[in-house]
């Protein structure tokens, strides 16, 4: 039988010889593919896999951080001024008041919104700030009611809270009032400070 005859005929039986131990080779070497998740049962009956709820916008920590500051804000002033929160009100209204006992004792007291952005702070330390200044210390009434707010816009600003637009309108529309009722009762004499609140507040204002 010539050479090349010889040669080829022994590759091949080689080859057949080898090809079984390579595919199990390359058997072993392929990772099992991935088995599907099967539903889970109860009491034999399949449920549903629970779906994570999605985080939403106001649980997010960079709000938290925010809600923090306006509570420590809150506990200082509550603290330095001894003043106690009756209830917080869900409307953007508040009172400030004391109660004075036989013993001498006095309960500073106030109601407003719980601070959870700028508009709900002012109104806050606009209470706080009557029972700052002394509630009956500004004759008129509605000059008592301009000092609070300028300690509420102080405070504001001493702490680093955002004033808006809104909460300056809010404060122009609230001395406008007091103002204007003032002036029902018979006030003739308008303190200076007031003078810029007789008129209703400009555009800029109450952009």
């Amino acid at each position: 039988m010539p050479r090349g005859s010889l040669q080829g005929t022994f590759v091949l039986t080689l080859w057949d010889l080898l090809k079984p131990a390579v595919a199990r080779v390359v058997e072993i070497a392929r990772p099992p593919a991935p088995k599907k998740a099967e539903p889970a049962s109860r009491n034999g009956v399949l449920v549903a896999p629970a779906r994570r709820k999605p985080v939403r916008g106001a649980d997010r920590p960079a709000k938290l951080g925010m809600q923090e500051k306006y509570d420590a804000v809150v506990a200082l002033m509550l603290k330095k001024y001894d003043v106690r929160v009756r209830k917080w009100r869900s409307s953007s209204s508040g009172i400030a008041w004391t109660i004075k006992y036989r013993d001498g004792r006095i309960v500073r007291l106030l109601e407003s919104p719980k601070p959870k952005g700028p508009m709900s702070m002012a109104i806050f330390l606009h209470e706080i700030g009557h029972h700052a200044i002394g509630l009956g210390a500004f004759k008129p009434r509605c000059l008592e009611e301009y000092h609070a707010w300028m300690f509420s816009i102080r405070a504001m600003e001493e702490h680093g809270l955002n004033i808006t637009d809104s909460v300056r309108t809010r404060m122009h529309r609230s001395l406008r009032y007091a103002v204007r009722k003032a002036r029902r009762r018979g006030l003739r004499d308008l303190p200076p400070e007031l003078a810029p609140y007789v008129e209703a507040p400009s555009a800029r204002t109450s952009a």
